[in-house]
């Protein structure tokens, strides 16, 4: 049976070469932001610190840290959530690597964080490596003009990855279904969250907990084996 019709998720004909294109448009996409804004929360489309930093309080609520861990950051700009670890868990042991499309992304990461034996930043649209735990803060909101079968194949593509690649489990986040006094944005990816908890459970057989409860207009998955 296929995992799509079981969870009402239409697939696109020929994923791999159509991703291609998907992928260049992003890295061009967010490319232009950091650019424009620098290493800002601004220059990865997010409106402010505060709420950047909210996200990462969800998706690390996967983490044990009482225990040192692995962690891939998939999508990681210029590398926030490295810097949130070393304010709000200082005395965390973490193996993190972050990867990303955007070669000025990375670039500004390593700026701030030299390559070391406990951080690690990478130019690549896969996972390079297998670890305890990954996460992706905000990689599934901003489609662009993408057709929405193109978007979803790139969804259970990168869903799929990183189960593949987390030992323990990962965590990624969706913008929610519109309220009534929101503007319609074309280009944003609003999804709601019952699809993908289920597509997660029969997908992955995993156990999936969700997080919508912060004040935003969003929720977030956590995936665990």
């Amino acid at each position: 049976m296929e995992a799509g019709k079981s969870s009402g998720i239409r697939t696109a004909a020929s994923p791999v070469q159509s991703l291609t294109h998907l992928h260049a448009d992003i890295e061009c996409y967010y490319t232009q932001k950091v650019l424009a804004h620098g290493a800002t929360p601004l220059g990865v489309d997010w409106t402010c610190r505060p709420t950047q930093e909210l996200r990462f309080v969800q998706l690390l609520k996967l983490c044990d840290f009482r225990q040192p861990f692995s962690l891939n950051d998939v999508g990681c700009g210029y590398g926030a959530l490295l810097a949130f670890l070393a304010r709000r868990h200082r005395g965390a042991q973490v193996d993190y690597l972050g990867t990303d499309l955007s070669q000025a992304m990375i670039d500004r990461a390593k700026l701030s964080w030299r390559p070391s034996i406990r951080s690690r930043f990478v130019v690549t649209g896969g996972i390079p490596r297998v670890a305890d735990y990954s996460v992706a803060s905000g990689i599934f909101n901003v489609k662009l003009e993408q057709p929405a079968a193109r978007w979803t194949v790139f969804i259970k593509q990168m869903l799929a990855a990183m189960h593949a690649t987390s030992r323990l489990g990962f965590a990624v986040n969706f913008l929610a279904p519109m309220g009534p006094s929101m503007q319609n944005i074309p280009e944003l990816y609003r999804t709601s969250p019952e699809i993908w908890v289920r597509y997660c459970k029969r997908q992955f057989n995993t156990k999936v907990e969700l997080a919508s409860d912060y004040g935003m207009s969003e929720f977030t998955l956590l995936v665990r084996r």
